[in-house]
């Protein structure tokens, strides 16, 4: 993996998510340089560094993109927006959930991605999917077309967003495809999490269901084909919900967290790497607990055993064998349990392809184009 910053994987995850969503390298360049000594102070120390730095990249690209549209160039302001949303969606994603800065420059993520929908992709809109007395924010993108499309539920990990799935670019693989894609903050994730207050639960196929109905209602989708996809913990709600709501008709698990629980065990005996800074206070902000030793307890329940074996539609495991958050052993246990499945496909993208770490972040569009292609296939199937 590409590492910009030395000895900081956290900070290194971010540069390379961003890269590989579209930034560009002399941008990021630019907003990183400055803030190389204070990355070697530790993940936690330097994310007020990091926003400010990655702020001021964002600044100058929204006043440049104000201008391009003042200009009537629509196309131009919509890419700068789209980058704009991208860079300051990962700086936010770096910082405390106490962090004051952070709900501001969340809302303002939200304000920029709503431009680049207008301006650059309008086959995007943002919906509500109704759940539980209130509801779940989305982002839909239609496939191109007349006819009855089906639909890719594309769900978060830990600490990404819908706006990160829209950086990642994924939805646009599915779009050249015929495949339509519903990016979903679910429960513990994004906008659900930070200005709804939703946080995550084991039994994913609550809410997994809840996108089902609202997709079940709308025009132009195929009902039958409706799957589901999950990157990183979504590789635990994934599997989970298409285990027990039968509704889905495939599903891929994005980085196999088959275990999440027994990861979080290795974590407090060091082991492995972290996703994200201010870890546990941030673990504990998205499950809703407040005291560690009694969510250690809890999540030894976010496991896939016993799970997977319900699993009966087609299942894809995508993995990075050098991941150094989830245990290539999780993606072989997954794929081992599944026995139910018509279609179960384990695949492992090594150091020599690129794509070997976590949810394949060093290689993005590798990973993105061969799970759009399975999708295709299977649904076409």
């Amino acid at each position: 993996m590409y590492e910009y910053f030395p000895g900081n994987y956290v900070w290194n995850l971010g540069v390379v998510a961003t890269l590989n969503s579209g930034g560009l390298i002399d941008e990021v360049d630019r907003a990183c340089r400055p803030i190389r000594e204070a990355a070697t102070r530790g993940e936690d120390a330097g994310t007020p560094d990091f926003l400010r730095a990655w702020t001021a990249l964002t600044d100058q690209l929204v006043s440049q993109a104000e201008a391009a549209e003042k200009a009537g160039h629509r196309r131009t302001a919509g890419q700068l927006y789209f980058r704009a949303t991208n860079y300051l969606c990962q700086a936010e994603r770096m910082l405390s959930n106490a962090d004051p800065d952070r709900l501001p420059a969340y809302r303002r993520v939200l304000s920029l991605a709503g431009k680049a929908f207008e301006l650059r992709d309008p086959r995007i809109s943002r919906v509500e999917i109704p759940y539980r007395g209130g509801s779940l924010p989305a982002y839909f993108s239609a496939a191109p077309g007349d006819g009855p499309a089906p639909v890719v539920v594309l769900v978060n990990g830990l600490d990404s967003t819908k706006e990160h799935m829209y950086a990642s670019s994924h939805w646009a693989e599915l779009a050249a495809r015929g495949i339509s894609c519903l990016m979903l903050d679910q429960p513990g994730t994004g906008e659900a999490l930070r200005l709804r207050g939703l946080t995550a639960r084991i039994d994913a196929e609550t809410w997994a269901g809840a996108a089902v109905d609202y997709l079940e209602t709308r025009s132009g989708v195929d009902a039958a084909r409706i799957g589901i996809v999950g990157w990183s913990l979504g590789g635990y709600y994934a599997p989970r919900a298409a285990a027990y709501e039968k509704r889905f008709a495939l599903c891929v698990a994005w980085g196999a967290n088959h275990n999440w629980g027994a990861v979080q065990r290795r974590r407090l005996e060091r082991e492995g790497e972290r996703p994200v800074p201010h870890y546990w206070e941030h673990v504990l902000w998205v499950w809703g607990h407040t005291d560690l030793a009694e969510f250690m307890e809890y999540a030894d329940g976010v496991h896939l055993d016993g799970v997977v074996e319900h699993i009966t539609v087609p299942f894809l495991i995508a993995h990075g064998a050098g991941d150094r958050q989830i245990p290539l052993e999780y993606a072989r246990r997954s794929y081992d349990q599944a026995v139910n499945s018509p279609k179960r496909e384990l695949r492992v993208f090594t150091a020599e392809e690129g794509a070997t770490e976590h949810i394949g972040l060093d290689h993005l569009p590798h990973v993105s184009s061969f799970i759009a292609d399975w999708v295709a296939d299977t649904f076409a199937a």
